[in-house]
């Protein structure tokens, strides 16, 4: 994105400020008809604002992209959590095979840690976002100070790989009003998703590709996990979940596409 975009980003008002603008004007008028019914839209946007952070495909207070805006029917994959030593080989492996691409959310303290795995990312063609510096359940309950050091954070680690992400996903796919301020500073759009089956993490992978391929259609932006699962022995079952589940992709007729042109825009960019 260049800076007129980004410009144009901050110029524009968010559904949550027009609808806030038209819960006050209602109010306004209803003061000189039933001052009674004063309260009702005021109270309708207040619990519109506390729900709205807990669904991630609605962009209430900033532009949130969880599917295709492209016109494509292709899927895209999508792993949260790693980098990781015990599953994120496995994952590069698999995608390899079956010759898919794939964008990987990762989780900034993690990346500082095993700069070779992101380096191995790239280097098998795929692309990474921003996915918060240590993936606080409540970040955003936290300060807008604390938010942008916790992606900035994260944005310079990955400098340090030689990439600059231009997507971010929050934790646990929540929002608030802050994040849209410290998106717009970072230069980073908000990507979530269409499809998941709440593995919980890799915790709950039991049939986890037939479940998948049971709920995912065209246009979807799929979310999996990079963590391996707590039980060392689930670890080969869940290998042969994800290779049923890519097989299946591949074989099924499934047009599996890079995020990027799903969305429409480049995920990352190259600094080196």
């Amino acid at each position: 994105m260049n800076l007129k975009t980004k410009k144009e980003r901050k110029g524009r008002l968010s559904p949550a400020e027009k609808i806030g603008s038209v819960a006050l004007l209602l109010a306004a008028l209803l003061l000189f008809f039933a001052p009674w019914l004063t309260i009702l839209p005021l109270c309708l946007f207040l619990l519109l604002c506390l729900t709205a952070p807990f669904l991630p495909q609605f962009g209430f207070f900033l532009p949130i992209i969880s599917r295709s805006v492209t016109g494509s029917k292709g899927v895209a994959l999508t792993f949260d959590d790693g980098p990781s030593p015990s599953s994120t080989p496995i994952v590069l492996e698999l995608l390899a095979r079956y010759q898919l691409k794939a964008t990987f959310f990762v989780i900034g303290e993690k990346a500082s840690r095993h700069p070779d795995l992101i380096a191995d990312i790239l280097r098998q063609g795929h692309s990474i976002g921003n996915h918060s510096w240590q993936h606080d359940a409540v970040l955003m309950l936290r300060s807008r100070r604390r938010l942008q050091q916790d992606i900035h954070q994260t944005q310079e680690v990955l400098k340090q790989s030689g990439i600059q992400a231009l997507v971010f996903r929050p934790p646990v796919g929540i929002s608030n009003p802050r994040l849209k301020q410290v998106l717009d500073d970072e230069n980073l759009l908000t990507v979530t998703f269409s499809c998941r089956v709440f593995d919980q993490g890799n915790r709950k992978i039991k049939n986890l590709a037939r479940r998948i391929l049971y709920k995912i259609k065209g246009g979807d932006i799929l979310l999996l996990h990079d963590i391996a699962p707590e039980k060392e022995a689930m670890a080969s079952y869940w290998k042969n979940e994800l290779n049923t589940l890519f097989s299946s992709l591949h074989k099924g007729g499934y047009d599996v596409q890079p995020l990027e042109r799903l969305i429409g825009r480049p995920v990352m960019i190259h600094t080196e």
